[in-house]
């Protein structure tokens, strides 16, 4: 159960930071470093908290196939975050 707990912690956080990036447009000097748009960094976060999330909660649910369809469904999220918003750093003036 620790682990669970701790899991859905992490998600939740991490849905919240991504959330926050998403509304103000801002993100730490340490990710505007290595996302191109605060967009990006915000929409990363936000789905790999809500994978990780989905993860831990279909986990618990009853059912056969429950915990399959969740962790499949939170390794598209996790493809999505990764292909489209991946971190890729910006230019540099002297290049």
């Amino acid at each position: 159960m620790g682990s669970a707990v701790l899991g859905g912690v992490l998600g939740l956080a991490l849905v919240v930071f991504g959330a926050r990036m998403l509304m103000t447009s801002r993100a730490p000097a340490m990710l505007e470093r290595s996302f191109r748009t605060a967009r990006e960094a915000g929409s990363y976060h936000l789905l790999f908290g809500a994978a990780l999330l989905i993860f831990v909660v279909g986990a618990r649910l009853p059912g056969a196939r429950t915990g399959s369809v969740t962790a499949t469904f939170a390794l598209v999220l996790v493809a999505v975050a990764v292909v489209r918003f991946r971190p890729r750093g910006r230019r540099r003036d002297d290049e």
